[in-house]
């Protein structure tokens, strides 16, 4: 299975704040971005299919407006995001632009999904950019949605898209290196779980544990992410993202990481999964 890596065709892959960002200062680490950059454009020039979900936008922000602390109000999250969604994108453009590698904009909400004109869309745009060879950079549009629009989380919205573009595989950049037995960070003897052949209710009990509130997400919203994408038909794959080169390296076959089993469930329906949140 780990071979077949190699052969998937269309990869969604989802960066959180703080794989692309300064644990000390929260503000962008530029070195990073360019390595994910330059590996995704090389990616795109093997013949594969990248859409890159990317949070980073209210860490932006509230750096550019000089916050101190991490925004808790939505109504300053929102703020937050639209100042920094522009100037992410605009990192991302001139980035890609040094490899001559087009990008778009999508950002989306609850409501692209469940409403059937704004999904079947989402859809059709996705599936023209890709054609042209464009790299779609998403990210949830924090600065309008509600609760009831919320998809949640971008672990969540990146196995939403992989499900919604019909991905072969989806990658999750972590700032752990995959799922394991315990928390690694309180458990020593914790041991890393290479592969999962489908979610058990015992794992799903240990993600809940207090260790998962790193980022806005954690190991539970991760777990959430690959019943999504392998019941979509998609495999799932958690890697640290510490290293950027290790986006190469499990793409080349390399044991690494957590490997999700796809298993496509009859009459898998996105808006069915939506509509329960």
């Amino acid at each position: 299975m780990r071979e077949g890596l190699k052969e998937k065709k269309r990869i969604v892959i989802k960066v959180g704040t703080s794989t692309i960002t300064h644990n000390e200062s929260g503000g962008l680490d530029y070195v990073k971005l360019e390595k994910l950059v330059r590996t995704l454009t090389n990616l795109q020039n093997q013949g594969k299919e990248i859409v890159l979900v990317s949070s980073g936008s209210i860490a932006v922000g509230r750096k550019a407006i000089g916050l101190g602390k991490k925004p808790t109000e939505r109504s300053q999250k929102q703020a937050c995001a639209a100042i920094g969604q522009s100037r992410l994108m605009m990192v991302y453009q001139k980035l890609f632009s040094e490899y001559n590698q087009m990008i778009a904009q999508i950002l989306m909400t609850k409501f692209t999904i469940v409403d059937d004109s704004s999904r079947h869309n989402a859809q059709n745009t996705f599936r023209a950019l890709l054609d042209m060879g464009v790299v779609p950079i998403v990210n949830e549009n924090d600065t309008v949605a509600t609760d009831e629009l919320d998809v949640g989380d971008n672990d969540s919205l990146s196995a939403v898209v992989a499900a919604l573009v019909k991905a072969d595989l989806l990658i999750l950049l972590s700032d752990i290196d995959g799922l394991y037995t315990d928390d690694p960070n309180h458990d020593k003897e914790a041991e890393l779980i290479p592969y999962v052949e489908s979610i058990s209710d015992e794992q799903l009990e240990m993600a809940k544990g207090p260790f998962t509130g790193h980022g806005t997400g954690g190991m539970i919203t991760k777990l959430t992410a690959a019943g999504i994408a392998n019941d979509a038909g998609a495999d799932m794959i958690i890697i640290n993202g510490g290293r950027i080169d290790n986006l190469t390296k499990v793409l080349n076959g390399a044991e690494m990481g957590t490997f999700f089993k796809a298993h496509k469930t009859k009459h898998f329906h996105l808006k069915n999964y939506i509509d329960s949140k």
